[in-house]
């Protein structure tokens, strides 16, 4: 079995520890090691991509939470401006580079430039691999230098470990046409399992019965989307 989480709840702080690691065992070590390389007189930067839903968020701030007393920021498209922070040794993180406008990707082309003479290193993310961004050449190519990894989606028997995990966490026991049903006829991101997750905690809660498909099929008649 696969490295699974321990503490997964959607309000739980993200960090590399509590990242559901699925196949992403060489990705989270590559991370780990960022984190710990401060002062290091050459960074290396990281990109990683995948769709939404795949924790590219989690593993940006789950660095940064891992970096001790180095200093760090993090900063969503949506946020960058023309100018992105030139604190010496700042593990720059910044997310969703797909959408970055046309100023600030000249802000980050800029920030790869000196880099090396701050001692930063940039921790990226975005949905595509770096030739199917749709990003200035420049930019682009400065990318595809990095180290580059592609976040790999969760296996079903990864899913279904987690879904009993949880669930026995909360004192639930799902039976398995429970997990059968979701694996089959769910959405198979881990966000939309949790959601369900809590769903059925809080119905058995209110109806005061056991986790079973017929309360799975009454939930979904009455609006629950899964």
């Amino acid at each position: 079995m696969k490295q699974l989480v321990l503490d997964i709840r959607p309000d739980a702080p993200p960090t590399l520890d509590n990242f559901v690691v699925g196949g992403n065992e060489e990705l989270v070590a590559a991370l780990a090691a960022i984190a710990a390389s401060a002062g290091a007189s050459q960074p290396g930067h990281l990109y990683l991509w995948g769709p939404t839903g795949s924790g590219r968020s989690h593993l940006l701030r789950g660095t940064l939470a891992a970096a001790g007393d180095r200093p760090t920021a993090c900063i969503a498209a949506a946020e960058a401006g023309h100018e992105l922070p030139q604190t010496p040794g700042l593990l720059l993180a910044v997310d969703d580079v797909d959408r970055l406008d046309d100023a600030a990707q000249i802000a980050l082309f800029n920030a790869f430039n000196r880099s090396r003479s701050l001692g930063q290193t940039l921790l990226l993310a975005g949905k595509e691999a770096p030739r199917q961004l749709a990003l200035r050449e420049d930019l682009r190519t400065r990318i595809g230098q990095c180290l580059i990894y592609e976040v790999r989606p969760l296996d079903d028997e990864s899913r279904t470990a987690i879904l009993a995990t949880l669930a026995a966490r909360r004192g639930l026991r799902l039976a398995d046409e429970v997990i059968d049903f979701l694996m089959r006829h769910g959405r198979r991101d881990l966000p939309s399992l949790l959601a369900v997750l809590d769903a059925l905690d809080n119905a058995s809660l209110e109806r005061k019965r056991a986790v079973t498909l017929p309360l799975l099929r009454e939930m979904m008649q009455a609006g629950l989307e899964i």
